[in-house]
């Protein structure tokens, strides 16, 4: 069994166009590399929740547990303005010890790391007395609605478990080796309309007016408190992003104003108590709006144990440096997994992903190879 290179396979990662929901053959890069370890993938195409069909891969090595798993995404973001980079952005070129391309940090860099690490991992002990899998999907970067979660269902119907989870997304915010994902706020989105009565400024009382009422509302929202964080998370928070009223005339009433909110939140809360406690300082202010919530993910909490040591300790080993544990930044789809098993994440640097020469250290990608390698390494050896 020849060992995986991580760079060579990156390369071949980035070279597929697979901006979400396109797969443009990522999926068939990861099966093949793992059919080449001997794995057996099962590549499946989703579309039962809406939307675009997806591409997803579930692969396994061995038949017994414990089941050890790794997860990610193949699909990336648009590249933006392309005339801005500084090469083509799926050329997978390397330069000055760097990799460049879309999805180098984020994340087909780590998913090269997974793949060579367990190459690593079969040559020097053998199939470990349990199981190897992956979870790859390609609908990450979009609505997640055919992706993660399908994979799961899937297994749920074939009685497939999984015991513990690597995800690998970036989560160094500028150094390999500092920081671990060990649960991620919560997210909903609320779309807030005021409707009145069209009319001309000069005869308000012909018309009502909806956005003193709308500003009304707005100022209960940014004095809403929240809570001031715990042991383990960050403050929730509450920002409004958008007001839109579609009104070019100055002489003209609008007949309604909307305004849209997101809130992140830790896990003092669910949505349900959320929306709840929105709608109570709504109500408190003003009548007569509308109101619906759009919930990307609950919080949750992977409590630090065993899994987020045995990271921890590979990463201390390849990096010189403990990582501490962190639950900022966005949603991830660590918030399907946990509900399945233990997950942590850990991954490269993030500094460029989803920008502009997204780009990532070669020697970042080596080091991360070696720490998913300690990972297995120490996961059977203690399971």
């Amino acid at each position: 069994m020849s060992a995986i290179d991580p760079i060579q396979l990156a390369q071949s990662l980035i070279r597929c166009p697979s901006v979400t929901p396109a797969d443009a053959g990522a999926i068939g890069v990861m099966a093949d590399a793992l059919e080449s370890l001997g794995f057996t993938c099962h590549r499946m195409s989703s579309d039962e929740r809406g939307g675009p069909a997806i591409a997803n891969l579930y692969a396994r090595l061995g038949e017994v547990r414990p089941n050890f798993a790794f997860a990610g995404h193949t699909d990336v973001v648009p590249v933006g303005d392309g005339a801005a980079w500084g090469g083509d952005p799926f050329s997978g070129e390397l330069k000055d010890g760097l990799l460049h391309g879309r999805g180098a940090a984020d994340m087909k860099g780590a998913l090269a790391a997974m793949v060579a690490a367990i190459s690593r991992y079969l040559a020097a002990h053998g199939r470990p007395d349990g199981s190897i899998s992956l979870m790859i999907t390609g609908d990450e970067e979009g609505k997640s609605l055919n992706g993660t979660r399908s994979i799961l269902d899937w297994m749920r119907a074939r009685g497939e478990t999984v015991d513990a989870c690597v995800l690998g997304e970036p989560t160094n915010p500028d150094r390999l080796g500092t920081t671990i994902k060990i649960g991620r706020r919560g997210s909903m989105t609320g779309y807030l309309t005021v409707k009145g009565t069209q009319g001309h400024v000069a005869y308000p009382h012909l018309a009502d007016n909806p956005l003193p009422r709308l500003v009304r509302l707005l100022t209960a929202l940014t004095e809403l408190k929240l809570d001031g964080g715990n042991a383990h998370f960050d403050p929730s928070n509450l920002e409004i992003v958008s007001i839109d009223v579609g009104n070019p005339a100055s002489n003209v009433i609008p007949a309604k104003g909307a305004a849209i909110f997101n809130i992140r939140f830790n896990d003092s809360y669910d949505s349900a108590a959320l929306d709840a406690l929105v709608r109570g300082a709504l109500d408190a202010t003003d009548g007569g709006y509308e109101l619906e919530f759009e919930i990307t993910g609950e919080s949750f909490l992977t409590p630090p144990g065993s899994l987020a040591k045995i990271v921890q300790e590979a990463v201390a080993t390849a990096t010189g440096t403990t990582p501490s544990y962190s639950t900022t930044g966005g949603t991830s789809d660590a918030r399907f997994i946990h509900h399945h098993c233990p997950v942590v994440e850990f991954g490269l640097v993030g500094q460029t992903m989803h920008k502009v020469d997204e780009q990532v250290a070669v020697a970042d990608v080596l080091a991360l190879t070696e720490i998913y390698e300690g990972v297995m390494e120490r996961y059977f050896a203690t399971n």
